[in-house]
């Protein structure tokens, strides 16, 4: 077997391995980089042929994992894409939503570039259309959770539960060679245990390799008991203050999650019912999936729904798509909740809504999600006084607060917790999709315990397994 990192790589975005094994090429996950220094490789040739790729094995539909897929059948890549049902379908919202975003981004930037009289660093044209986008969907096949699919006569694969968001996974693959059996699990990217409505991740107890994110590797969460209390604080100073609660909010899971704790919180009379905006139309659309995909969730989850307590529909609630209902938003006076996307502040709604608040010191920017570094949430986040938010420069005078527990990815104690179920260590752990000291920290950690063998590797490193 061959293993080659081809994204994720002592960062965060732009998750993709490339693994042949059993007279297979293999990609695992096909992820847009999104920092701002890394942006350049998602207009690059793909590394490997497309044409000459197999299968890709899709662990989620979170763009860093999956938003180069368009790019690559459009290059030549016809072979299956294989994930779970909900990503199945989730797939098509999340894709065409960016690649409006990109064909939306690039007029503005060509128009932007003109009045200011330069050149951009990429080409002023979409990354991938609409069109291209659409060209993805026949190629892919649903499997369940749980259930060993043969890809051909050496390799076989099963998807696991990975507790992240609807339809994540983690992906076993058993590979029969000369040499005997191995086995490599990718972790995808891993959950907390006891979050509500998805389930706790997969625990395995042997494996020969492991591919595992580590964006958390350094630090844990907060108490998931004090997600609740924080978030009620902050409301009720912000109503208080009579602003407006901003959240840059990712469509899939976080967004969900959060309606879930404003629901209870609202029901149990611990902030007001607030005019609350999910402005994101990936976000309603996504919503829709999730009331659709009962089955996939916790017994918590499940049991509001048989009380008739549904967290995606309570007094306030207001699901925003058009483009005139998210404008209108900005014209409301008094304290509103409003989530939009994108959930770093990279692009979409949440910049329109930023520009009317963040020289309002009563109204609160609040972070519930990573934020990676290039990223305009990371720099307003690290406390850079003025940002730049479409051509033009605002000082930053909103109140910031972010609250680590709404996190979909474990902390560095669950990460520990993860391997800790391994009967005994894995031949090698490659810690992958963190930032370089998130990464060393957790790698220092694991070969302190003597028998770890652990790797830190760099973009396009190959290791013959």
């Amino acid at each position: 077997m061959k293993l080659k990192i081809l994204g994720a790589s002592r960062q965060v975005t732009g998750s993709c391995y490339y693994l042949e094994a059993g007279g297979l090429r293999i990609l695992i996950d096909c992820g847009l980089f999104q920092e701002r220094d890394f942006v350049y490789r998602n207009w690059e040739h793909f590394p490997i042929p497309p044409d000459q790729i197999d299968y890709i094995l899709l662990t989620h539909v979170h763009l860093d994992h999956s938003g180069l897929i368009p790019k690559l059948v459009r290059e030549g890549f016809a072979g299956d894409i294989i994930t779970t049902s909900a990503s199945k379908e989730m797939y098509p919202i999340v894709i065409l939503d960016s690649a409006r975003i990109q064909k939306e981004d690039a007029a503005f930037k060509k128009k932007r570039h003109r009045k200011e009289g330069r050149k951009g660093r990429y080409p002023e044209i979409p990354l991938y259309t609409v069109r291209d986008a659409r060209l993805c969907f026949p190629l892919f096949k649903d499997v369940p959770y749980n259930e060993y699919i043969a890809l051909n006569q050496s390799v076989k694969i099963c998807f696991h539960d990975a507790g992240h968001i609807l339809g994540s996974a983690m992906i076993e693959i058993f590979v029969h060679e000369k040499k005997g059996k191995k086995s490599i699990i990718f972790s995808g990217d891993m959950g907390q245990w006891d979050k509500p409505l998805v389930k706790d991740p997969t625990l395995f107890d042997r494996a020969d390799y492991v591919v595992m994110e580590s964006t958390y590797g350094n630090r844990n969460h907060d108490d998931p008991q004090d997600v609740e209390k924080k978030l009620c604080k902050v409301v009720n100073d912000t109503v208080k203050a009579g602003g407006n609660i901003l959240i840059p909010t990712f469509a899939i899971e976080r967004a969900q999650e959060l309606l879930f704790h404003i629901s209870r919180l609202a029901r149990e009379k611990r902030i007001p019912y607030l005019m609350t905006f999910l402005n994101s139309p990936m976000a309603v659309e996504i919503t829709k999936v999730f009331k659709r995909s009962q089955r996939f969730f916790d017994k918590e989850t499940l049991d509001l729904f048989k009380r008739g307590q549904s967290p995606f529909d309570f007094p306030g609630l207001r699901l925003v798509q058009s483009v005139e209902a998210s404008k209108a938003i900005n014209q409301i006076r008094g304290s509103a909740i409003i989530m939009a996307g994108s959930g770093m502040i990279t692009g979409g709604r949440i910049k329109h809504h930023l520009i009317r608040n963040i020289t309002r010191s009563e109204s609160t920017l609040l972070f519930v999600g990573y934020q990676a570094e290039g990223t305009l949430g990371r720099r307003i986040l690290d406390g850079r006084p003025e940002v730049r938010i479409h051509g033009q420069s605002y000082p930053v005078k909103m109140r910031l607060v972010q609250i680590e527990g709404f996190s979909a990815h474990a902390g560095r104690n669950d990460l520990i917790r993860w391997l800790d179920h391994f009967k005994h260590p894995p031949g090698r752990v490659f810690l992958t999709h963190g930032e370089e000291k998130s990464i060393l920290s957790l790698s220092s950690h694991l070969r302190s315990r003597g028998d770890w063998k652990v790797e830190a590797p760099r973009y396009q490193d190959e290791f013959e397994l």
